[in-house]
């Protein structure tokens, strides 16, 4: 039998290539919207374990911390509930008693918990530098540009917008705007289905991989379905006849962290580990997808190892946080699992929210001031509604 000691967690390999080193370097080969310059906090005391409990307790009802699977620890103590944006939002969606909604998250998360919680509740992100990477490679004004050129094509009238939840408010009201809806990386599949009933072809954002991994993996397209606009190009890079062949046409927007994965990352942990299962995120590249065993959003993720044999061996290949704390929950349970990289793939923008800007938030609301409040223009927050709405309609 393997001993409890073999099954400990290995954290991958720092390397100077790896994703913002907990908020240290730059990622050369991401895009804008990533650059956390300088060192995070030094790790956390025991005295901020103290005032964290201390200012929670104080707030009592009034409080509900919304923590993210790819939080640190160290903040998923103090979360009153976990899971992935979706599903926190709509969490603190049905607690209307709480005054105050604290989202361990990045932007796009707690804007759409403002946009879903009442016009009575505030909304705190503890620090407005927990940003996306991935949200920030689509803004309103290249999605309407864009726009244009589907037009300018003769396409747009046959175009619906779906957009991933990891995209900013703007994007969101654009899609609701022009007939589309949201989706997750749990929903995916049926959202483009619903889109191909409304319309011909499906503009697809931000997130290329989620797109096409849904696209071919799921409802049967090929790759040559597919074309790639580039908001950094005239037109996207693309012509009128490529745009009018295409069915769906996906927005040149990643995940920092899923798109490091590598095919050669699969291959290695496979000769590393006889037996291994390797288990990934669809916002990975499509070839990683095509290699791996099983593929889903993180709630996918944590099911399939909660209903894993014991014994059973497993690769991950989504945010090293969530990785690690599963590799600690199941090792009792004879589960080995090992992060699908060798090299750090934290989300960067995500450990921007510690314990120090947790602690702060939390003594500043027990004080009476509100801090770092996220507030969605009415107007917008209108037309993100409606597309999100047409998800949760989704049949």
């Amino acid at each position: 039998m393997t001993t409890a000691q073999t099954l400990d967690f290995q954290a991958p390999t720092p390397s100077p290539l790896a994703l913002l080193l907990l908020g240290r370097e730059s990622d050369p080969r991401s895009e804008r919207g990533v650059e956390c310059p300088g060192d995070l906090p030094a790790p956390s005391d025991p005295d901020l374990v103290e005032r964290a409990r201390a200012a929670k307790a104080k707030l009592g009802d009034k409080v509900f911390v919304l923590g993210h699977h790819y939080q640190r620890d160290e903040v998923i103590e103090f979360a009153d509930v976990t899971g992935d944006s979706f599903k926190l939002a709509r969490d603190a969606a049905a607690r209307p008693d709480a005054e105050y909604i604290v989202f361990c998250g990045v932007h796009f998360m707690a804007e759409s918990a403002d946009i879903l919680t009442t016009a009575d509740q505030q909304v705190v992100l503890p620090d407005l530098a927990a940003g996306c990477s991935m949200a920030d490679m689509a803004t309103a004004e290249q999605v309407a540009e864009c726009w244009d050129v589907l037009t300018e094509a003769g396409v747009a009238d046959v175009t619906v917008p779906v957009s991933y939840m990891n995209s900013s408010a703007d994007i969101k009201a654009f899609t609701g705007k022009h007939g589309g809806t949201i989706c997750t990386s749990s929903n995916a599949e049926r959202a483009l289905n619903w889109a191909f009933e409304q319309g011909e072809k499906v503009l697809f954002l931000p997130d290329q991989h989620l797109g096409r991994n849904t696209a071919v993996r799921d409802l049967g397209m090929s790759l040559d379905d597919c074309v790639l606009y580039n908001p950094h190009k005239p037109n996207g890079g693309l012509t009128a006849e490529e745009l009018r062949g295409a069915k769906m046409i996906l927005w040149r927007g990643h995940c920092s962290v899923h798109g490091r994965f590598s095919l050669e990352s699969v291959r290695d942990v496979r000769e590393r580990i006889p037996g291994v299962n390797v288990l990934v995120h669809p916002e990975c590249r499509h070839e990683v997808v095509a290699a791996a065993d099983y593929v889903g959003s993180t709630e996918y993720i944590i099911k399939t190892l909660e209903a894993a044999p014991a014994g059973s061996k497993w690769a991950i290949g989504t945010e090293l946080n969530l990785v690690r704390r599963l590799a600690n929950r199941f090792a009792g349970e004879g589960k080995e699992i090992v992060f699908l990289d060798k090299t750090v793939c934290f989300c960067s923008t995500m450990n921007r929210i510690d314990l120090p800007h947790l602690v702060w938030a939390l003594e500043s609301l027990a004080e009476g001031k509100v801090v770092n409040r996220i507030e969605v223009d009415p107007e917008v927050a209108s037309f993100s509604k409606l597309a999100l709405e047409r998800m949760l309609a989704l049949p």
